[in-house]
């Protein structure tokens, strides 16, 4: 036989109160003494009443949840960064609603329109998203954090990784080890971390390799694209000394090409990545990269996401902050093994 579930008016009974008041207390909306308070949660829990979250919502008007639209779902990178807003956020009571965008445009507004109504705020990291498609498609009272993103709007503060810095710093630990031709294995057209990266790599080349020229080849951030980069940087006539791919995955799938075709890493060619994914380490030979700490992103941004909804929508300090990152020489680059530190400030969360 089926138990009957208990509801409100049950609980108000039992405790012998206002269905208002029970209201007020299991909302957290307070105007009720603690003898009050004590009574509710009594009954409450006798009776295993369970607040049905649909009418909780209507009554505080908040979902107690998050969304996320990343550009993906695959790989280390983003199941890191899941990993680090989902953290945060259930340390402060709120469930994660995760989407991704990966699909173009429509795919990301489609995906945040989905969310409306059922997020309290949202996290966004996708490289179709502008100032046009915030004006568009975000409702003006939903507070939203925007990961490494260039658009520059105090109502969607943003946290960035210091890509620029980060790639200017690995090019010239390269070069410093010896290696005296660098090629790069860029990211998908239109990403903003590819295109600071290559930014990045363009500035240290200029600066301290300028009669070496340039190197670069197509990549799309994914094991697969930096294995066919591998095997087109070793069709070139004159192989570089040293490969920077723009993140690790595609650094990965480089080194396999690399050793299909009997090249010794770094003996022949050295090697690096960015990001520092987890399996940067573990690979043969470890793979030299530039860190970032991938999981304080995501913790960092559902931080700042609170003090949004907190705040109604303003914070204090400066809407773009800067996750700084460092150079980690492993095996694959051919130096010694050390952190490399940037020259550039910590976040500033």
């Amino acid at each position: 036989m089926t138990t009957k579930k208990a509801t409100i008016k049950d609980v108000a009974r039992e405790a012998k109160v206002s269905i208002a008041s029970v209201s007020r207390v299991l909302n957290g909306l307070g105007g009720v003494t603690a003898e009050t308070q004590a009574a509710v949660r009594k009954a409450a829990a006798r009776l295993h009443y369970v607040p049905d979250s649909a009418a909780r919502s209507l009554i505080t008007g908040r979902t107690h949840t998050i969304g996320a639209v990343l550009p993906d779902l695959y790989g280390e990178f983003f199941s890191e960064l899941i990993r680090g807003i989902d953290l945060a956020a259930r340390a402060r009571g709120l469930h994660l609603l995760v989407s991704s965008s990966h699909d173009g445009v429509e795919d990301a507004a489609a995906a945040v329109r989905t969310m409306r109504g059922r997020v309290d705020g949202m996290i966004i990291l996708s490289q179709f998203v502008d100032g046009a498609f915030l004006e568009h498609n975000m409702p003006t009272d939903l507070p939203a954090v925007l990961l490494d993103s260039p658009v520059d709007n105090p109502r969607y503060p943003s946290i960035n990784i210091d890509n620029v810095a980060g790639a200017q710093a690995m090019v010239k630990h390269l070069l410093d080890a010896g290696h005296a031709s660098v090629a790069f294995i860029n990211g998908p057209a239109g990403n903003y971390d590819a295109q600071e990266r290559e930014k990045g790599y363009r500035a240290a080349m200029g600066e301290h390799a300028p009669t070496v020229p340039l190197n670069i080849v197509a990549g799309e951030f994914t094991e697969e694209s930096g294995y066919r980069a591998g095997r087109e940087l070793l069709a070139q006539a004159h192989r570089p000394r040293a490969v920077f791919a723009a993140n690790d995955m595609m650094a990965v799938g480089c080194l396999y090409a690399f050793k299909e075709a009997g090249i010794r890493v770094p003996e022949d060619i050295a090697l690096a990545g960015f990001d520092d994914i987890l399996i940067a380490r573990y690979v043969t030979p470890s793979l030299s990269t530039v860190s970032v700490s991938i999981a304080d992103l995501g913790r960092s941004a559902l931080l700042l996401l609170t003090e949004l909804m907190e705040g109604k929508g303003h914070i204090d300090g400066p809407h773009t902050r800067t996750l700084r990152c460092d150079v980690v020489a492993r095996e694959s680059c051919g130096a010694q093994h050390t952190n490399v530190a940037t020259k550039h400030p910590p976040a500033l969360v």
